[in-house]
């Protein structure tokens, strides 16, 4: 994508279908007058009398526990610098945003048109009855130093500056687990630190926390190294200027056992890295461009620990681990501020984190067979759901340890039942199953691709690194789409109706009539079916020219699967092809099947359905639990419907008994743990949090995922195909954009998997 193209799409993104990256929903129901009688007047007044009384009830009726603030006066926004309080609102949502999906709290953005300090601290004083914490955000140094400071002195609540305080605490998680790798001691170890901002110097003051000697610590800004002779540092900086003058980064990192790097790209050359001491600690963390390219470090020094700020090598320094859930511990003990052992609470929680076996989801995600803790694992991973019931706990733990939190947690099993609830509402498994695709990109066939919806598709599958798209269309309307919307890409572009491709056509139809012509298919029918861009695709998969196909934008299901079934046909002891959709609900990602293909199943199919549902449920990750729903609760009907529904759930009990399923239920009953336990303790569902729907029939399946889809505002993966030979999967017709990429993102993930198994079945 072009310059121009990626401006576009940016500014689209932050401008439709509404302006900007959040939003207020209202947390209580509001349909009728007695509603909203209670909401506001006269209703509102009873809970304002009851803080007024105390005013730390204000944690009990209002969104205070809650609710964050995220401050800047724009003075350091990214690597854009001074841009002022209204250009930095886009990033103060940004944060908003990932405050929100990873721990579930809800943040109001604030940018202050001041770069007063005095000013500064006033107006988040007056405001900060209003919040719970307090993230500061790009301001610049040495302001921020005195902002924080005072903050945290003269408020009662959580106040972080995560531009400091986050890269420290992640990164002195990876450096205990490196020092742990290499065998060195903190108290002995020589770092040089190039870079000399608030991230550094937060880094260093948490690396003497963990026992680093001040005095084996050197520093290095754009103006040369930190030494007492240099008369422009500022006090926090002194701490650090025991430099030997004209000391050079070169001559620093002789014998030295870490580097840290928060400042360019590329100063660090192979010479540097092989003056290091043995098993050197590189953390290179300069974005987008690190000190030291990954690659040719590890090249450099086969004996390296390495970790950057790019989310495409091992070690990601990322500030997600961390302030996420350390706000979120801090609100959830009430927490008057978050101090020095919260901070180290956090830093150890990570770093044995690490050291823990790692979830098959998390693995699944990352393409990686078995993360161990390790050279290239030292930090959790992002994407780790276990991060907020690790690491809140562990904050809040330390808060109260440490005095500062007034509402502490007695039942920690409860609490984290409540952190796990949390992330039910985001859409993490899309971004799990994409970044899974990304280990591995397959050769995709768009056999739509003259419309300008799936090129889109196709453009950001390849822009990301999801797959390797192979358009199919008319070629010079797919050209002249390609040019508007900026994808300049080289990617193979074929026409199956034009003389340029007559061979391939002939080749592929001799092969397709050889294995139907008993089947009442004439060499004439094969070459006349060729011509049609779903039979071109299906026998580029078939013949191993592409590894998947996604079609179905401008055509309905049952035209587009047919020439599916006729080539591709079903995996080796498959009898039945279904779909499932992956809905994701507020209570996390549920599985929905069949929803496009099989219109009455027999108790016999059924029970296909479920086990092949149950499969895909395992290849994102998670472990299923199925309910087989229907109108009827474990035989209170005995109508055909509800009849071939418990004689399935019969089956699938005697011939799996370690599968979780049960049935037949109601869908209340199935998603609603509290009523399913009281009523039918005997179920296997009892006490389990159901992720799979198995419905009785077609009509009842379509209707519901659509239902979901559109009442709801729930974003579907699908329909998935079950049971196919090769991957290929449709789109529903007239999908979005974002659902195609997610369905070629599954067509992806489903080649690796069939490819994973053909070499199984082989060795």
């Amino acid at each position: 994508m072009n310059k121009y193209s990626k401006r576009r799409e940016a500014l689209l993104y932050h401008a439709k279908p509404t302006p900007g990256k959040i939003q207020v929903v209202p947390t209580k129901k509001y349909a009728t007058q007695r509603d909203l009688s209670l909401a506001y007047s006269p209703g509102v007044a009873e809970p304002c009398l009851e803080i007024a009384k105390d005013v730390n009830n204000v944690y009990k009726y209002t969104a205070k526990g809650n609710l964050v603030a995220v401050i800047s006066n724009g003075t350091a926004v990214l690597g854009l610098g001074d841009i002022g309080p209204e250009a930095s609102k886009p990033v103060m949502e940004g944060k908003a945003l990932l405050f929100k999906i990873f721990a579930g709290i809800d943040v109001f953005d604030i940018e202050v048109g001041t770069k007063d300090v005095d000013a500064f601290i006033e107006t988040v004083k007056n405001i900060a009855p209003t919040f719970g914490g307090i993230n500061l955000e790009d301001i610049k140094a040495p302001e921020s130093f005195e902002i924080e400071r005072r903050l945290v002195e003269e408020l009662n609540i959580p106040v972080m500056h995560d531009d400091q305080h986050g890269t420290a605490i992640i990164s002195s998680a990876a450096l205990l687990n490196a020092l742990e790798l290499a065998k060195k001691k903190t108290t002995e170890v020589k770092i040089v630190v190039s870079g000399a901002g608030s991230a550094a110097l937060a880094c260093a003051n948490l690396y003497i926390l963990l026992g680093v000697k001040p005095e084996n610590i050197i520093m290095f800004d754009k103006d040369g190294v930190l030494s007492s002779e240099r008369t422009d540092l500022s006090d926090l900086q002194k701490r650090y200027a025991h430099g030997k003058p004209g000391t050079t980064l070169t001559q620093a990192l002789v014998g030295a056992d870490v580097f840290l790097g928060l400042s360019a790209g590329n100063i660090m050359s192979p010479e540097m890295l092989l003056g290091m001491a043995k098993n050197p600690i590189v953390f290179a963390m300069a974005n987008p461009i690190p000190e030291i390219d990954y690659d040719l470090a590890v090249a450099t020094r086969k004996d390296i620990i390495m970790a950057t700020g790019r989310s495409d090598h091992p070690n990601q320094v990322n500030n997600v681990l961390g302030f996420p859930y350390i706000f979120r511990g801090a609100l959830d003990v009430r927490a008057t501020k978050i101090n020095e052992e919260m901070k180290m609470a956090a830093v150890h929680a990570l770093a044995e984190l690490a050291k823990e076996p790692v979830p098959e989801q998390v693995n699944i995600a990352y393409g990686e067979t078995r993360l161990n803790f390790g050279k290239e694992y030292i930090i959790p991973k992002p994407f780790d759901p276990r991060l907020i019931t690790q690491v809140a706990p562990a904050v809040a733990k330390a808060a109260m340890n440490s005095g500062v939190a007034l509402h502490p947690i007695t039942d920690w099993d409860k609490y984290e039942e409540e952190l796990l609830e949390r992330l039910g509402s985001d859409n993490k498994m899309v971004r799990l199953l994409t970044n899974r695709a990304k280990t591995d990109p397959k050769r995709v066939v768009f056999a739509e691709a003259d419309h300008l919806d799936v090129l889109k598709a196709a453009q950001i599958a390849y822009e990301e690194g999801i797959a390797h798209p192979i358009l199919l269309g008319n070629k010079e309307l797919i050209l002249e789409l390609k040019e508007e919307l900026g994808f300049d890409a080289d990617v193979p572009i074929f026409d199956p109706k034009t003389k340029e491709e007559d061979q391939r056509r002939m080749n592929y139809a001799e092969i397709y009539w050889k294995s139907r012509q008993r089947r009442g298919i004439s060499l004439l029918d094969a070459q006349k079916w060729m011509r049609e861009r779903n039979y071109f695709a299906a026998m580029m998969v078939n013949e191993g020219d592409a590894d998947a196909m996604v079609s179905g934008y401008s055509r309905s299901y049952p035209s587009t699967v047919k020439p599916l079934m006729q080539l591709i046909g079903k995996a080796p002891g498959i009898t039945l092809i279904a779909t499932t959709n992956m809905m994701m609900t507020n209570r996390g990602p549920m599985f929905l099947s069949d929803t496009a293909i099989n219109p009455n199943p027999t108790a016999d199919e059924l029970a296909k359905i479920a086990l092949m549902t149950a499969k895909t449920v395992r290849m994102f990750g998670m472990e299923p639990v199925i309910a087989m729903v229907s109108f009827s609760n474990f035989g209170s009907s005995a109508h055909e419907s509800a009849t071939k529904v418990r004689e399935a759930v019969a089956y699938l009990h005697k011939y799996y008994p370690d599968l979780v399923v049960d049935g037949e239920i109601q869908t209340d009953f199935a998603l609603n743990a509290e009523m399913l336990k009281n009523k039918f303790p005997f179920s296997k569902l009892a006490g389990k949090k159901v992720n799979t729907l198995i419905f009785p029939n077609l009509e009842a399946a379509n209707i519901n995922y659509k239902l979901l889809k559109e009442l709801y505002k729930v974003d579907s993966v699908g329909p998935i195909m079950l049971g196919m030979e090769k991957a290929v999967h449709i789109f529903q017709l007239g999908a979005s954009v974002e659902e195609m990429v997610n369905m070629v993102a599954v067509s992806v993930v489903d080649a690796q998997e069939k490819e994973k198994r053909k070499k199984m079945t082989t060795k």
